[in-house]
């Protein structure tokens, strides 16, 4: 944005500009040597881009060609297409037509292949002669070919462009996994010729039959996953084949040719046209498309595969997001039945709420009590080997809504601590989604921070508008890798006093963003690395510490815990909490406490 404006800014203005993005790309440079496939493409288009405004040519094409070639490799339709229009603009302006007309047929199909159909009309209105041969709605161009290198191979067939925005955006917003399999194969079965069909799903390292349909039904069949080994169904050979392989696999006349005339299933029902093609997302397999026509030959163009694998391209993303969908409601399920026990107390409870100021205390009980349950076990702790690790919270007489969770990984652990606005009941389950979502994602190997909290926001925030649009929560998540703090998040500030009694406060604010407030959040989030050594010592914490108040209404503050972590540093973990703890407790004296009290304290070996 700021080299976008760099050209028309005042000359004064123009190196605090430059200034901006050479410190934002010190930073993307950081990022990509841990994460190339997030953020290597980011980094060449802003490259290519500062190149520009030194008018060097020669130099901004190349880092274009790069940014084009990772976000293609990486799955980034959207960057990809934007460092395509800008080369291809360039080009324009540099007299080199023939070349802008390459590039913009790679932002063209990127774009409509991200479903940005705006962009697209956009783009065939300023450029009209340059699009030229791209064959829109269902007419070619005479004496047009489409060559679209980066994007995709060679698109020879007419591409009916309307039909596939339209089935892009049909699936692009569906996140109930049910509806969308039954979207997806009326789609395919409907666009691509075929009499019969079945999506074929990997769920944990199997393939399972989700969803089938025929021409002559009434409706798609979307059942409970059936496996696919049965011979009487599908071709067990085929489907495997595609599975290890990753090929599509287009048959004019099965009984007749390939490698599959012996497929038990294929022998006999003589099916004569066969379609099977994978669904991948990022280089990751999702799953199979197969498709059958039983009356042509031949029904399979190389213009239907090409349709269809757009769409499958646009429908993977939607699968894993419903894949995901489903894990959460799958979590959700399973934890309630965890609090059977909680939740029995509470139906005995309640029977004994004759008044309203008798069901709130009960309510405030009941939130203790889950929030007590969701905490990890001492035992958890003490099983980390590189960090001693010691965890307190303690609710207020209303609940605050405070958390902590300690996640172990196969290359190390993840701690999180959360803070959830207002006080009682509903606090406390907005903090029981918030550690859910959290198991969830951290099963599921989600590692990249952005993509981590955007959709833990987005499930809170779908829930938080029917509980309570006004509760948010702030969260902190760190996760320690080989000595190695990776802080992500908005929450309180980061303690570390180093062995030597050195006091480090790392502030979170431009870490992340509230969650529940805003839908999307994915641009505010960010990442601090803290290296650590032996002895060294990090404290996470709720605001329940620093400002908890005396009978003089005096808050505690962070000062004053920073002191006592730095007196005891030379101590063990657990007796540096128990030292925070009972100064705490100290200065509260006898007065009421008004919020949870939480502390996390981590000490390297």
């Amino acid at each position: 944005m700021r080299l976008a404006f760099y050209p028309e800014a005042e000359s004064e203005i123009q190196p605090r500009l430059l200034e901006k993005v050479e410190s934002n790309q010190a930073k993307m440079r950081d990022w990509a040597s841990h994460a190339p496939m997030n953020f290597q493409s980011k980094y060449e288009l802003v490259e290519a881009e500062k190149a520009r405004i030194r008018g060097e040519i020669a130099v901004a094409i190349a880092h274009y060609d790069s940014a084009i070639e990772l976000a293609r490799e990486s799955g980034y339709l959207q960057e990809m297409a934007i460092a395509a229009e800008r080369a291809a603009d360039l080009c324009q302006a540099w007299g080199r037509e023939r070349f802008a007309q390459l590039y913009l047929v790679d932002a063209h199909y990127a774009y409509f292949r991200w479903g940005a159909g705006m962009k697209v009309e956009q783009l065939q209105q300023k450029y009209p002669q340059l699009l030229s041969p791209i064959k829109l709605q269902g007419q070619a161009i005479p004496g047009t070919t489409v060559t679209a290198s980066t994007a995709t191979d060679t698109l020879t067939g007419v591409l009916d462009l309307s039909t596939v925005m339209k089935a892009s955006q049909a699936i692009s917003g569906e996140i109930v996994l049910d509806k969308l399999l039954s979207k997806l194969m009326q789609l395919a079965i409907e666009n691509a010729g075929a009499q019969r069909g079945f999506l074929i799903l990997a769920t944990e390292s199997k393939l399972k039959i989700e969803a089938s349909g025929e021409v002559n039904g009434s409706q798609i069949n979307v059942s409970e996953s059936q496996d696919v080994d049965n011979e009487k169904v599908l071709p067990v050979s085929l489907i495997q084949f595609v599975q290890r392989t990753l090929e599509d696999v287009v048959l004019a006349n099965a009984t007749s040719e390939g490698r599959f005339t012996t497929d038990p299933y294929i022998v006999r029902n003589k099916p004569k046209s066969i379609l099977a093609a994978p669904i991948l997302n990022q280089g990751k397999f999702i799953g199979i498309l197969y498709l059958e026509n039983n009356l042509a030959t031949k029904a399979f163009t190389a213009d239907r595969l090409e349709l269809l694998k757009i769409i499958s391209s646009q429908a993977a993303i939607s699968l894993e997001n419903a894949l995901l969908y489903r894990t959460l409601e799958d979590k959700v399920t399973e934890r309630t039945a965890q609090l059977a026990q909680a939740n029995a107390k509470i139906l005995a409870l309640n029977e004994r709420l004759k008044e309203e100021n008798l069901r709130m205390s009960a309510e405030l009980e009941v939130a203790k009590q889950l929030q007590q349950m969701v905490l990890p076990k001492s035992e958890e702790l003490s099983a980390i080997a590189e960090l001693e690790i010691a965890g307190f919270m303690e609710p207020a007489d209303e609940v605050g809504g405070d958390y902590y969770d300690v996640l172990p990984h196969d290359n190390g652990v993840k701690i999180a601590i959360g803070d959830v606005t207002g006080h009682g009941l509903e606090s406390g389950v907005l903090m029981i989604m918030a550690q859910t979502a959290v198991r969830t994602l951290q099963e599921s190997g989600e590692t990249d921070p952005v993509k981590f909290f955007d959709i833990l926001n987005r499930t809170l925030y779908a829930n938080l508008q029917r509980l309570n649009p006004f509760k948010n929560l702030t969260l902190a998540v760190v996760d320690y890798v080989d000595g190695q703090l990776f802080l992500s998040g908005q929450h309180e500030e980061l303690i570390v006093v180093r062995a030597d009694g050195t006091i480090e406060k790392i502030d979170t604010i431009n870490l992340g963003f509230p969650l529940g407030l805003e839908l999307n959040i994915a641009d505010f989030i960010d990442q601090k690395r803290v290296q650590l050594t032996t002895g060294d010592i990090v404290v996470l914490y709720t605001d329940g510490i620093t400002e908890a108040e005396d009978i003089n209404q005096q808050l505690y503050g962070l000062q004053k815990l920073c002191e006592v972590i730095k007196i005891n540093r030379h101590q063990s973990a657990e007796l540096i909490r128990e030292a925070v703890i009972k100064d705490v407790r100290r200065h509260i004296g006898t007065q009421k406490m008004f919020d949870d009290l939480t502390l996390v304290v981590l000490k390297s070996k």
